[in-house]
């Protein structure tokens, strides 16, 4: 059972990454809870990422999930998944400060596979393989800066990620 007075492990990545569903692995496997900050505003809010975006703009989700990080990153204990944008923010970034941040890396292949690219990830509606594409060129530099370690997921199951990532906790990097 995880303990501490902090997350155990923060996971950041793009869409695709595998961060909510390696998360609940990884809790699984640590004796822990998970929190995903994307459900948690969707739960306080009490409508999806995608209707944010649409009914109240980027810039109003954004805040919410600047305010949600902030909280979970004082508060939660265990997994934290963050949404793929949140590391954009400069104030997030440097909350991550001091954390042990794991950057789950993917390619567009297997991104495609586990996202679908459906019209469930509002920036991604046109032109889904271009705009993630895109997306991945514009935040890798900030996902590498703000990791303390990178995880390949191309081809490995929720579980091989996971146990990888419990390594790291314990100071294995299996």
């Amino acid at each position: 059972m995880v303990t501490t007075q902090r997350p155990a492990v923060v996971l950041v990545g793009p869409p695709g990454a595998g961060k909510s569903t390696v998360g609940r692995a990884l809790a699984e496997r640590l004796g822990a809870g998970l929190h995903d900050t994307d459900a948690a505003i969707e739960a306080a809010v009490g409508k999806s990422i995608s209707d944010i975006f649409v009914d109240d703009g980027e810039p109003a989700f954004r805040e919410l999930e600047r305010t949600e990080v902030a909280r979970a990153l004082a508060e939660e204990r265990g997994v934290v998944a963050l949404g793929g944008g949140a590391v954009m923010d400069p104030r997030t970034e440097a909350a991550l400060q001091g954390h042990l941040v794991v950057f789950l890396d993917v390619g567009i292949a297997d991104a495609s596979k586990r996202v679908g690219f459906d019209r469930s990830r509002p920036l991604l509606t046109v032109n889904p393989r271009a705009s993630w594409v895109a997306m991945m060129n514009a935040r890798r530099s900030t996902y590498e800066r703000v990791a303390t370690h990178r995880v390949d997921t191309a081809g490995r199951s929720p579980e091989e990620v996971a146990a990888e990532v419990a390594g790291l906790l314990d100071g294995d990097p299996a």
